[in-house]
């Protein structure tokens, strides 16, 4: 929707194994369920079924702590067999996902999908080009910035990067053709990457001062 993945996503997405974090960043890719665990984005997987259960168990700790929290999480994490025995639905692109999105600019990555020129590579440019080309260079340099800094230097960023979002035409513009006149027909402004410049991604990433986000 013209946006960039929020809510600390620039602090976990670019710690993921490989370039796993910038793969998903990128191109929207869902996890569901276990893969979300696998991937390293959860810490444990629970039967849909049995969370009003674990809920109960952990309400029920009388001196909660990190390591009793950790037990009853990992009791049911241990107990759960829903897809206990199927791979990492990316496992089989991780090659490819590493080498191709191991790039410091959209532009490169897309030559290198382009160059692999493998079916899963062509399915990735198809939807890289469906997106907002501002989105995808802010939202490189989001975990690019990201990979170093600390969670709250993260969030701080974030909070400068959906400012600068909700002032320009992409954010609005996704939101109306996804969730309200659900047209799935966005018209990026700009259109191009070649249209997007330093300087546009650069104010992004701009010193709010007074109105930084503080903790």
């Amino acid at each position: 929707i013209g946006l960039f993945p929020d809510v600390g996503g620039g602090y976990f997405l670019p710690r993921l194994q490989g370039k796993l974090g910038y793969f998903l960043a990128l191109t929207g890719f869902r996890l569901k369920g276990r893969d979300v665990y696998r991937s390293g984005i959860a810490t444990h997987f629970v039967d849909s079924e049995k969370l009003g259960m674990l809920e109960e168990d952990l309400l029920a700790l009388k001196s909660p702590s990190t390591a009793n929290i950790e037990a009853v999480l990992e009791k049911y994490h241990t107990e759960s067999k829903i897809d206990q025995g199927k791979s990492f639905i990316l496992e089989e692109h991780m090659d490819k996902i590493n080498s191709c999105f191991s790039a410091n600019t959209v532009e490169q990555i897309i030559e290198n999908l382009q160059q692999d020129g493998s079916s899963f590579a062509l399915e990735q440019l198809k939807v890289i080009s469906k997106m907002s080309p501002t989105s995808l260079k802010i939202t490189l340099r989001q975990l690019m910035e990201g990979s170093s800094k600390t969670l709250q230097e993260v969030l701080t960023m974030e909070y400068r990067l959906s400012q600068a979002c909700m002032e320009g035409h992409d954010f609005h513009e996704g939101v109306r053709a996804v969730l309200i006149d659900k047209d799935q027909s966005p018209k990026w402004k700009p259109a191009d990457l070649k249209e997007v410049t330093d300087e546009d991604v650069n104010n992004h990433f701009k010193s709010l001062g007074s109105n930084d986000l503080k903790f």
